[in-house]
Protein backbone atom coordinates (compact mmCIF):
# COMPACT_ATOMS: atom_id res chain seq x y z
CA UNK A 1 0.00 0.00 0.00
CA UNK A 2 2.92 2.46 1.12
CA UNK A 3 4.85 1.79 -2.38
CA UNK A 4 1.41 2.59 -4.14
CA UNK A 5 0.89 5.50 -2.60
CA UNK A 6 4.09 7.07 -3.44
CA UNK A 7 3.83 5.96 -6.82
CA UNK A 8 0.89 7.43 -7.20
CA UNK A 9 2.66 10.78 -5.84
CA UNK A 10 5.47 10.24 -7.90
CA UNK A 11 3.00 9.98 -10.99
CA UNK A 12 1.11 13.83 -9.74
CA UNK A 13 4.57 15.28 -9.68
CA UNK A 14 5.39 13.78 -13.25
CA UNK A 15 2.31 14.81 -14.60
CA UNK A 16 2.47 18.64 -13.40
CA UNK A 17 6.00 18.77 -14.22
CA UNK A 18 5.14 17.84 -17.54
CA UNK A 19 2.55 20.21 -17.66
CA UNK A 20 5.35 23.21 -16.54
CA UNK A 21 5.88 26.03 -19.17
CA UNK A 22 8.69 27.69 -18.97
CA UNK A 23 8.89 31.18 -21.21
CA UNK A 24 11.86 33.43 -21.99
CA UNK A 25 11.64 36.85 -22.80
CA UNK A 26 14.33 39.17 -23.75
CA UNK A 27 13.59 42.87 -22.82
CA UNK A 28 15.41 45.42 -25.15
CA UNK A 29 16.42 47.32 -22.00
CA UNK A 30 15.03 47.60 -18.60
CA UNK A 31 15.65 51.35 -18.13
CA UNK A 32 12.84 52.91 -20.37
CA UNK A 33 9.53 54.13 -19.15
CA UNK A 34 7.17 52.06 -21.53
CA UNK A 35 9.73 49.29 -21.50
CA UNK A 36 9.14 48.95 -17.65
CA UNK A 37 5.39 48.90 -17.62
CA UNK A 38 5.27 46.22 -20.60
CA UNK A 39 7.68 43.79 -18.34
CA UNK A 40 5.52 44.69 -15.30
CA UNK A 41 2.59 43.85 -16.90
CA UNK A 42 3.76 40.18 -18.51
CA UNK A 43 4.83 39.43 -14.57
CA UNK A 44 1.59 40.22 -13.37
CA UNK A 45 0.25 38.26 -15.81
CA UNK A 46 2.39 35.40 -15.56
CA UNK A 47 1.85 35.13 -11.68
CA UNK A 48 -2.21 34.60 -12.33
CA UNK A 49 -1.18 31.55 -14.30
CA UNK A 50 -0.66 28.12 -13.09
CA UNK A 51 2.57 26.50 -14.04
CA UNK A 52 4.02 29.27 -16.18
CA UNK A 53 7.97 30.29 -15.06
CA UNK A 54 8.21 33.52 -16.82
CA UNK A 55 12.25 34.25 -17.10
CA UNK A 56 12.56 37.88 -18.40
CA UNK A 57 16.52 38.77 -19.12
CA UNK A 58 17.62 42.87 -19.88
CA UNK A 59 19.73 42.81 -23.01
CA UNK A 60 20.99 46.42 -22.30
CA UNK A 61 20.34 47.80 -25.78
CA UNK A 62 23.11 45.43 -26.97
CA UNK A 63 21.87 43.04 -29.96
CA UNK A 64 24.61 41.06 -29.26
CA UNK A 65 23.90 40.17 -25.43
CA UNK A 66 20.23 40.09 -26.86
CA UNK A 67 20.95 36.81 -29.08
CA UNK A 68 23.45 35.56 -26.75
CA UNK A 69 20.03 35.32 -24.26
CA UNK A 70 17.99 33.53 -26.63
CA UNK A 71 21.11 31.06 -27.30
CA UNK A 72 20.68 30.61 -23.54
CA UNK A 73 17.31 30.26 -23.88
CA UNK A 74 17.31 27.73 -26.16
CA UNK A 75 20.61 25.73 -24.41
CA UNK A 76 18.00 25.88 -21.11
CA UNK A 77 15.09 24.00 -23.18
CA UNK A 78 12.60 26.81 -22.16
CA UNK A 79 9.23 25.92 -24.08
CA UNK A 80 8.39 29.54 -25.60
CA UNK A 81 11.11 32.64 -26.09
CA UNK A 82 9.36 36.59 -25.92
CA UNK A 83 11.56 39.15 -27.34
CA UNK A 84 11.14 42.88 -27.44
CA UNK A 85 13.96 43.36 -29.96
CA UNK A 86 17.04 46.25 -29.61
CA UNK A 87 17.23 46.65 -33.17
CA UNK A 88 14.42 45.48 -35.61
CA UNK A 89 16.65 45.22 -38.38
CA UNK A 90 18.52 42.28 -36.77
CA UNK A 91 16.00 39.79 -36.02
CA UNK A 92 16.27 37.68 -38.94
CA UNK A 93 19.20 36.35 -37.21
CA UNK A 94 16.61 35.81 -34.22
CA UNK A 95 13.89 33.74 -36.09
CA UNK A 96 16.44 31.27 -37.46
CA UNK A 97 18.36 30.77 -33.96
CA UNK A 98 14.97 29.83 -32.81
CA UNK A 99 12.83 28.12 -35.39
CA UNK A 100 16.39 25.84 -36.13
CA UNK A 101 16.29 24.85 -32.56
CA UNK A 102 12.23 24.15 -33.24
CA UNK A 103 11.19 26.65 -29.89
CA UNK A 104 8.19 29.21 -30.80
CA UNK A 105 8.92 32.72 -30.52
CA UNK A 106 6.96 35.59 -30.05
CA UNK A 107 8.43 39.31 -30.55
CA UNK A 108 7.06 41.64 -28.69
CA UNK A 109 5.87 45.95 -28.71
CA UNK A 110 8.71 46.41 -31.96
CA UNK A 111 7.87 44.81 -35.46
CA UNK A 112 10.31 42.56 -36.48
CA UNK A 113 12.01 43.41 -39.63
CA UNK A 114 11.40 40.02 -41.14
CA UNK A 115 7.57 40.36 -40.35
CA UNK A 116 6.32 39.44 -43.62
CA UNK A 117 8.71 36.21 -43.75
CA UNK A 118 8.58 35.14 -40.25
CA UNK A 119 8.57 31.43 -39.92
CA UNK A 120 6.06 28.81 -38.46
CA UNK A 121 5.65 28.91 -33.96
CA UNK A 122 6.52 32.37 -34.40
CA UNK A 123 4.48 35.88 -34.18
CA UNK A 124 4.57 39.04 -33.58
CA UNK A 125 1.79 41.06 -30.77
CA UNK A 126 1.71 45.22 -30.57
CA UNK A 127 0.03 47.93 -31.42
CA UNK A 128 -0.30 49.25 -35.14
CA UNK A 129 2.20 51.58 -35.76
CA UNK A 130 0.55 53.53 -38.55
CA UNK A 131 -2.11 54.33 -36.30
CA UNK A 132 0.28 55.67 -33.63
CA UNK A 133 1.54 58.79 -35.34
CA UNK A 134 -1.44 58.98 -37.33
CA UNK A 135 -3.94 59.81 -34.49
CA UNK A 136 -1.36 62.30 -33.07
CA UNK A 137 -0.48 63.95 -35.72
CA UNK A 138 -4.03 64.68 -36.93
CA UNK A 139 -5.39 66.16 -33.39
CA UNK A 140 -2.28 68.61 -33.26
CA UNK A 141 -2.78 69.69 -36.95
CA UNK A 142 -6.67 69.84 -35.50
CA UNK A 143 -5.20 72.37 -32.58
CA UNK A 144 -3.12 74.17 -35.20
CA UNK A 145 -6.44 75.07 -37.24
CA UNK A 146 -4.01 73.44 -40.19
CA UNK A 147 -0.97 75.64 -40.10
CA UNK A 148 2.11 76.63 -38.40
CA UNK A 149 5.75 75.27 -37.56
CA UNK A 150 6.41 72.14 -36.37
CA UNK A 151 9.81 70.51 -34.77
CA UNK A 152 9.93 66.44 -34.46
CA UNK A 153 11.50 64.54 -31.77
CA UNK A 154 12.08 61.15 -33.11
CA UNK A 155 12.65 57.64 -31.50
CA UNK A 156 15.85 55.34 -32.53
CA UNK A 157 16.18 55.35 -35.63
CA UNK A 158 17.12 51.31 -35.63
CA UNK A 159 13.69 50.76 -34.58
CA UNK A 160 10.77 50.29 -36.88
CA UNK A 161 8.31 52.23 -34.52
CA UNK A 162 10.31 55.27 -34.66
CA UNK A 163 10.66 55.08 -38.20
CA UNK A 164 7.06 54.71 -38.63
CA UNK A 165 5.68 57.30 -35.97
CA UNK A 166 7.65 59.76 -38.25
CA UNK A 167 6.41 58.48 -41.44
CA UNK A 168 2.82 59.06 -40.20
CA UNK A 169 3.71 62.38 -39.15
CA UNK A 170 4.49 63.12 -42.86
CA UNK A 171 1.87 61.61 -44.56
CA UNK A 172 -0.79 63.43 -42.46
CA UNK A 173 1.26 66.53 -42.67
CA UNK A 174 0.91 65.84 -46.37
CA UNK A 175 -2.86 65.89 -46.60
CA UNK A 176 -4.82 69.48 -47.69
CA UNK A 177 -5.93 69.86 -43.89
CA UNK A 178 -2.79 70.04 -42.55
CA UNK A 179 -0.25 71.28 -45.52
CA UNK A 180 -0.19 74.60 -44.12
CA UNK A 181 2.15 73.05 -40.98
CA UNK A 182 6.23 73.61 -42.10
CA UNK A 183 8.44 70.52 -39.97
CA UNK A 184 11.94 72.88 -39.54
CA UNK A 185 13.36 70.67 -37.04
CA UNK A 186 13.46 66.72 -36.75
CA UNK A 187 16.14 65.01 -35.14
CA UNK A 188 16.36 62.26 -32.36
CA UNK A 189 16.34 62.07 -28.87
CA UNK A 190 16.44 57.91 -28.70
CA UNK A 191 13.11 57.74 -27.00
CA UNK A 192 14.85 59.54 -23.70
CA UNK A 193 13.32 62.25 -21.77
CA UNK A 194 17.24 63.56 -20.97
CA UNK A 195 17.92 63.84 -24.59
CA UNK A 196 14.20 65.22 -25.18
CA UNK A 197 15.12 67.93 -23.28
CA UNK A 198 19.18 68.56 -24.39
CA UNK A 199 17.75 68.60 -27.80
CA UNK A 200 15.11 71.25 -27.02
CA UNK A 201 17.75 73.11 -25.00
CA UNK A 202 19.81 73.17 -28.21
CA UNK A 203 17.07 74.29 -30.64
CA UNK A 204 15.85 76.99 -28.41
CA UNK A 205 19.47 78.22 -28.32
CA UNK A 206 19.66 78.54 -31.94
CA UNK A 207 16.56 80.68 -31.96
CA UNK A 208 14.12 77.77 -33.79
CA UNK A 209 10.24 79.13 -33.85
CA UNK A 210 8.01 76.86 -33.23
CA UNK A 211 4.09 76.28 -33.06
CA UNK A 212 4.42 72.32 -31.90
CA UNK A 213 6.66 69.62 -30.66
CA UNK A 214 5.51 66.50 -32.15
CA UNK A 215 7.53 63.36 -30.50
CA UNK A 216 7.61 59.79 -30.88
CA UNK A 217 6.87 58.86 -27.23
CA UNK A 218 5.47 60.76 -24.09
CA UNK A 219 9.43 60.63 -22.49
CA UNK A 220 10.80 62.93 -25.03
CA UNK A 221 7.90 65.11 -25.45
CA UNK A 222 8.01 65.44 -21.21
CA UNK A 223 12.21 66.34 -21.84
CA UNK A 224 10.74 69.03 -24.29
CA UNK A 225 8.48 70.25 -21.94
CA UNK A 226 11.22 70.75 -19.06
CA UNK A 227 13.15 72.43 -21.67
CA UNK A 228 10.88 75.12 -22.39
CA UNK A 229 9.70 75.34 -18.85
CA UNK A 230 13.18 76.32 -18.04
CA UNK A 231 13.30 78.46 -20.49
CA UNK A 232 10.47 80.33 -19.66
CA UNK A 233 8.18 79.50 -22.54
CA UNK A 234 4.73 79.14 -21.65
CA UNK A 235 3.25 76.07 -22.31
CA UNK A 236 -0.05 77.84 -24.27
CA UNK A 237 2.25 79.27 -26.75
CA UNK A 238 3.08 75.86 -28.29
CA UNK A 239 1.06 72.15 -28.78
CA UNK A 240 3.10 69.06 -27.57
CA UNK A 241 1.70 65.60 -28.46
CA UNK A 242 3.59 62.61 -27.32
CA UNK A 243 2.71 58.70 -27.14
CA UNK A 244 1.89 56.20 -24.59
CA UNK A 245 -0.13 57.99 -22.46
CA UNK A 246 2.43 56.89 -19.49
CA UNK A 247 1.34 57.96 -15.88
CA UNK A 248 3.67 60.62 -16.11
CA UNK A 249 2.52 62.39 -19.46
CA UNK A 250 -1.10 61.82 -18.27
CA UNK A 251 0.16 63.99 -15.31
CA UNK A 252 1.72 66.56 -17.17
CA UNK A 253 -1.59 66.78 -19.24
CA UNK A 254 -3.70 67.17 -16.55
CA UNK A 255 -1.69 70.01 -15.46
CA UNK A 256 -2.00 71.46 -18.83
CA UNK A 257 1.45 70.87 -20.38
CA UNK A 258 0.84 67.81 -23.02
CA UNK A 259 -1.80 68.58 -24.94
CA UNK A 260 -1.85 65.50 -27.15
CA UNK A 261 -0.59 61.79 -26.49
CA UNK A 262 -2.25 58.09 -27.82
CA UNK A 263 -2.66 54.89 -25.63
CA UNK A 264 -0.31 52.50 -26.08
CA UNK A 265 -1.60 49.54 -24.16
CA UNK A 266 1.21 47.75 -21.95
CA UNK A 267 -0.60 45.47 -20.09
CA UNK A 268 -2.50 44.07 -23.12
CA UNK A 269 0.52 43.47 -25.07
CA UNK A 270 2.67 41.79 -22.65
CA UNK A 271 -0.53 39.69 -21.59
CA UNK A 272 -1.03 38.85 -25.52
CA UNK A 273 2.30 37.72 -26.05
CA UNK A 274 2.38 35.34 -23.17
CA UNK A 275 -1.04 33.97 -24.40
CA UNK A 276 0.76 33.42 -28.02
CA UNK A 277 3.61 32.32 -26.55
CA UNK A 278 2.15 29.43 -24.81
CA UNK A 279 -0.36 28.78 -27.69
CA UNK A 280 2.65 28.09 -30.11
CA UNK A 281 4.22 26.04 -27.34
CA UNK A 282 1.12 23.51 -27.49
CA UNK A 283 0.84 23.21 -31.40
CA UNK A 284 -1.57 25.81 -31.12
CA UNK A 285 -2.41 28.07 -34.45
CA UNK A 286 -2.22 31.97 -33.99
CA UNK A 287 -2.38 34.93 -35.72
CA UNK A 288 1.13 36.17 -37.75
CA UNK A 289 0.29 39.70 -36.87
CA UNK A 290 -1.89 40.30 -33.18
CA UNK A 291 -2.90 44.46 -32.46
CA UNK A 292 -3.71 45.73 -29.34
CA UNK A 293 -5.29 49.18 -30.64
CA UNK A 294 -3.79 52.90 -29.94
CA UNK A 295 -6.56 55.41 -28.61
CA UNK A 296 -6.36 59.03 -28.50
CA UNK A 297 -5.98 60.51 -25.44
CA UNK A 298 -6.51 64.46 -25.13
CA UNK A 299 -7.82 66.49 -21.98
CA UNK A 300 -11.74 65.82 -22.79
CA UNK A 301 -11.03 61.62 -21.97
CA UNK A 302 -7.95 62.47 -20.18
CA UNK A 303 -9.85 60.06 -17.06
CA UNK A 304 -10.68 57.16 -19.20
CA UNK A 305 -6.81 56.51 -19.27
CA UNK A 306 -5.63 57.40 -15.82
CA UNK A 307 -4.01 54.63 -13.94
CA UNK A 308 -4.31 52.63 -17.32
CA UNK A 309 -0.58 52.70 -17.68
Amino acid sequence: MKKFIIGIAAAVLVSTAAHAETIGASMAVFDDKFGTLLRNGMEDYAKTLDGVDLQIEDALNDVAKQQSQIQNFIAAGVDAIIVQPVDTDATTVMSKLAADAGIPLVYVNREPVNIDTLPEKQAFVASNEVDSGTLQTREICKLLDGKGKAVVIMGELSNQAARMRTKDIHDVLATDQCKGIEIVQEQTANWQRTQGADLMTNWLSAGIEFDAVIANNDEMAIGAIQALKAAGRSMDSVVIGGIDATDDALAAMAAGELDVSVFQDAVGQGKGSIDAALKLSKGEAVERKIYIPFELVTKANLAEFQGKN
